[in-house]
């Protein structure tokens, strides 16, 4: 009889690349048991969009192989749980995990494409997730996804009025679109747009969710200190395109999370753009903005590159008529987008593990 003794040890020796310690101390093995000739077990990973899964599952089947048996039938079960680091009080969105914040320096790099594509490939990963709109000024989710002129509806928690987000391709979303004609220009000062964004965070039925994605508007400005002074964001993703304007205000957007008044950690720099494919030739690339400017950026500043999305016309067809690439049939396009969200996932679980817990960022004037 194999021994849950004999299974651990040999598991002991599975290295979890990204936290360099074995998959036994960091309490990833659940539900050991043996038999005769075979063994079973689930190995429960951190995300659902982890991108080492195969690599993880093969190791531990071969790690079974070595220390115990070539023949030993290996019976593992892959599974995942959300890690999260919040040391907050939960005042605000007390159900989600953790939060991203998609952010750019200047507008027109595809923040709102990145964003919404981000969020749905979480999903599809498997995780719950729930995305933000909060580019007061220039909403853009109620297009992409196709609810223009749709209302959310109304319930009450604990005597409150509540507002509960509209879902669409398995994602719960929020947006001022939604709640306002589509035609009507939001003359407001920034008192008015940050209570706003705030109504958003504290009154949006948004339940459990794993991932939640902010769609920050362009710049640094009053929605940007509303956010990390409301709620804990977890970290901050900075989206450019590859030509030196856009990364000379990505540094800006940079530089926003890394003051010492904010440190909010920078997951990681995404080029959006950042090659065209002709659909006529999918195995062509033309660098028509420049060539890996987001990958120096990264090198720059010492952050994680999350990766490349290419510039390819679904994308805005896809946006303008309310399917988002992530949901079409561009298998190309959507794989890289599914890597840059297996990477942001694994770079909120490196962040979750090895940083300070996610707070509330107190400016001191």
């Amino acid at each position: 009889m194999i021994t849950e003794e004999q299974i651990l040890n040999a598991l002991s020796n599975v290295i979890d690349p990204d936290f360099g310690k074995d998959i036994v101390t960091l309490h990833m093995v659940k539900d050991v048991k043996g038999g005769d000739n075979d063994v079973t077990f689930t190995v429960e990973l951190t995300t659902p969009a982890c991108p080492l899964k195969e690599m993880i599952q093969n190791a531990s089947i071969n790690a079974i192989h070595h220390f115990i048996g070539k023949e030993v039938k290996v019976n593992i079960t892959m599974s995942s749980r959300v890690t999260s680091n919040r040391r907050d009080n939960k005042a605000q969105l007390p159900h989600v995990r953790n939060i991203i914040a998609v952010a750019s320096g200047k507008g027109g790099v595809g923040k709102s494409t990145v964003a919404a594509n981000l969020a749905l490939a979480l999903s599809q990963d498997g995780a719950k997730v729930g995305l933000l709109d909060a580019d007061i000024y220039g909403p853009s989710v109620p297009i992409m996804f196709g609810i223009q002129g749709e209302r959310p509806m109304m319930t009450k928690v604990n005597g409150k009025g509540m507002i509960v987000p509209m879902e669409r391709f398995g994602i719960k979303l929020m947006s001022i679109g939604i709640l306002v004609d589509e035609k009507q220009a939001l003359v407001w000062r920034g008192p008015m747009a940050t209570s706003a964004l705030k109504q958003f965070i504290s009154e949006v039925l948004w339940d459990e969710l794993d991932y939640l994605v902010l769609d920050l508007p362009p710049g640094t400005g009053d929605i940007h200190l509303t956010v990390v002074q409301t709620i804990p964001v977890t970290g901050a993703v900075i989206v450019t395109t590859p030509q030196q304007v856009a990364l000379a205000d990505a540094k800006k957007g940079i530089g926003m999370f890394k003051m010492s008044a904010i440190k909010v950690p920078v997951l990681g720099i995404v080029e959006n753009m950042a090659y065209f494919t002709p659909k006529e030739l999918p195995e062509n690339r033309y660098y028509i903005f420049g060539r890996e400017g987001g990958k120096r950026l990264a090198d720059e500043y010492e952050v994680p590159f999350l990766g490349q999305i290419p510039l390819v016309q679904g994308i805005c067809e896809g946006g303008d008529i309310g399917v988002p690439v992530m949901v079409s049939d561009d298998d190309i396009t959507k794989a890289a987008f599914a890597a840059f969200a297996q990477n942001v996932a694994r770079q909120i679980s490196i962040r979750n593990a090895n940083l300070e817990p996610t707070k509330v960022v107190e400016m001191v004037r």
